[in-house]
């Protein structure tokens, strides 16, 4: 299964790896360890190249609810030691440095968000490349509800992106409730299912993934991360004629051309 003690790795079929949350007493509240075992997570996606799609889910009720406000407190209910800026901010570095992470290990991440996702793990969410949700999920911007601003761990860069600049100002400005009907509709997850079958519906996608060449697969995710912040055009278009470039002179290619012609499934090296 694993060596992990909040969150779990299990590798349900080849080259798909699912990471679970794992503290379903807390709705999967984010603690510094769990901080530190996805960071390892993510580390071994990038030296795993026959892990070619990761899902990240909850266990339990939720996906996962966001910081744990109560982690670090002793049993009588008392806050932990003053910390000060510099530890801090390393702190803060640190979690937002997981949506970066997310994006610079090769695998497409899906998420499969079985509950809610609040805070961190609305963050989280959309940092992957990909979101399934069932009808009972609930993506919360909660920052702004504890006196916080609403920018955190990416939430002003993604959320803008993914349903527009009026939307996601709305959702952030008031930590509102977005549920899944919702999010399906303004473009926020990509398919709603129903309760209990996030995790079967994001296997279907990875399985779809599987499909594609390994190249074609880990060079989309980076002309995709790369067009969204591309500042012009041809600087787009410079990027997908870099890939489009190598990717005609791999086998993978030869074979998808002779498979198609001799309408059968490609047999993929799963190199390159």
């Amino acid at each position: 299964m694993s060596e992990y003690t909040t969150l779990t790795l299990e590798y349900p079929e080849e080259s798909i790896a699912v990471m679970t949350f794992n503290r379903p007493d807390r709705l999967n509240a984010i603690t510094w360890d769990m901080v530190e075992e996805i960071h390892d997570v993510l580390n071994r996606m990038e030296e795993e190249p026959s892990t070619r799609v990761l899902i990240i889910t909850g266990a339990g009720r939720g996906f996962c609810s966001g910081t744990d406000l109560k982690a670090g407190r002793d049993t009588n209910g008392e806050a932990p030691p003053t910390i000060n800026v510099s530890q801090q901010s390393r702190k803060q570095r640190r979690i937002a440095d997981i949506p970066i992470h997310i994006r610079k290990i090769p695998q497409p991440i899906i998420a499969a968000v079985n509950g809610v996702a609040a805070g961190g793990g609305f963050s989280f969410a959309m940092a992957c490349d990909v979101r399934v949700a069932v009808k009972s999920a609930r993506f919360i911007a909660s920052y702004i509800n504890i006196g916080l601003g609403a920018g955190e761990i990416g939430s002003s860069y993604f959320l803008p992106r993914l349903v527009g600049v009026s939307r996601a100002s709305e959702i952030l400005y008031t930590g509102r409730d977005v549920w899944a009907e919702e999010a399906e509709r303004i473009g926020l997850i990509s398919r709603m299912v129903e309760d209990g079958e996030a995790v079967n519906a994001a296997m279907e996608v990875a399985r779809a993934m599987l499909g594609k060449s390994p190249f074609g697969l880990r060079m989309t995710k980076e002309v995709l991360n790369h067009s969204i912040d591309a500042p012009t055009l041809e600087s787009a278009i410079y990027m997908e004629n870099r890939t489009q470039t190598l990717a005609v002179l791999t086998d993978d290619f030869q074979e998808a051309v002779q498979a198609f012609q001799e309408k059968r499934l490609p047999n993929f090296s799963n190199e390159g």
